[in-house]
C-alpha cells in the first residue's frame, strides 16, 4: 500500500478532493448532477476507463453524511420502489461493463434532459407529467444501468421526482438513500469484476472526501433558496448534464 502513495502524486489527490466538494456543493443545490459533472474532469485527470468507478466510489462514501444530514425529509415509498430493481440493474451493468456501448441510450437521455427547459418553462411549472410512485421501479433499473456504465444519471431521475411532488430537501434525501444502496450494488460489483483496483479506490476515497464537504456547504445554501428558485436550479443542471451526455456519446 505505501507503495501506491508513493507512486500517486498528492496534487492529483487534492485536486479530486477540491472536485469532489464543488461538484457535491453543486448537486445539492440542484438535486444532483454532481458525479456527471465530474466526468469530463476525470476523464482527462485519471483516463476514460478509470472514471466510472471512481465516481461511483466516491459518491458511495459521501452518502452517508448526506443521509444524516437530510434524513427526516426521505420520502421511504419512493426508496422502496426504486432501489430493489437499482441493485439488480447496477449487477447486471457491472457484468456487462467491457461488453456493451450505450452511446445511443446516452443520446436519447441527453436529449430528454434538455428537453426538461421547455417542458417546465425554465422553473414557472411546476409539474410536466403525471408520475405514479410505481414508475420508479422500472426507473431505478434502466437509470442504474446505465449510471453504472457512465458513471453519474442522478439528473435523469429528477423530472420524475418532480412531477410526483417531490422537491427541494425531499428530492435530496430520497436520492442520497437510493443512491447509498445503489452504490454498494455498483461498487461491490466493480470489485468482484476486477474493475477498482488500490490506485483506483485511493482516488474514489478523495472524491468522496471532498464531496461529503460539499454536502455539508450545499445543504446551508440550499436553506436559503425558494422552491421556485430550487426548480431553476435543477433545470439549469438537468440541461448542462444533457449537453455533456451528447458530448461524451459524440466524442467516445
Amino acid at each position: 500500500m505505501a507503495e501506491i502513495f508513493s507512486e500517486i502524486s498528492i496534487w492529483l489527490l487534492l485536486t479530486l478532493f477540491v472536485l469532489g466538494a464543488a461538484a457535491f456543493t453543486l448537486s445539492t443545490i440542484s438535486g444532483g448532477g454532481g458525479a456527471l459533472m465530474q466526468i469530463p474532469v476525470l476523464n482527462f485527470l485519471i483516463g476514460t476507463s478509470q472514471t466510472a468507478p471512481v465516481i461511483n466510489l466516491g459518491t458511495m462514501i459521501s452518502r452517508p453524511s448526506r443521509i444524516i444530514l437530510f434524513w427526516k425529509h426521505i420520502v421511504w415509498k419512493v426508496f422502496w420502489y426504486y432501489v430493489p430493481a437499482a441493485i439488480i440493474g447496477a449487477i447486471i451493468a457491472a457484468w456487462l461493463f467491457t461488453e456493451v456501448k450505450i452511446l445511443w441510450i446516452q443520446i436519447l437521455v441527453g436529449l430528454f434532459l434538455i428537453s426538461t427547459f421547455f417542458q417546465y418553462r425554465f422553473g414557472k411549472k411546476e409539474r410536466s407529467f403525471p408520475v405514479k410512485y410505481w414508475y420508479f421501479i422500472p426507473l431505478g433499473f434502466t437509470i442504474s444501468v446505465i449510471g453504472t456504465f457512465t458513471g453519474g444519471m442522478g439528473p435523469i431521475l429528477n423530472p420524475f421526482l418532480l412531477n410526483a411532488g417531490i422537491e427541494k430537501e425531499e428530492l435530496i434525501g430520497t436520492k442520497a438513500a437510493q443512491a447509498f444502496f445503489l452504490g454498494i450494488a455498483q461498487v461491490g460489483s466493480y470489485t468482484f469484476f476486477g474493475l477498482l483496483t488500490k490506485e483506483l479506490w485511493i482516488y474514489g476515497i478523495a472524491v468522496g472526501l471532498g464531496a461529503t464537504l460539499g454536502n455539508v456547504i450545499g445543504r446551508q445554501l440550499l436553506k436559503r433558496m425558494s422552491k421556485r428558485s430550487f426548480r431553476q436550479w435543477v433545470i439549469a443542471i438537468m440541461v448542462i448534464s444533457g449537453f455533456v451526455l451528447l458530448v461524451k456519446a459524440f466524442l467516445s
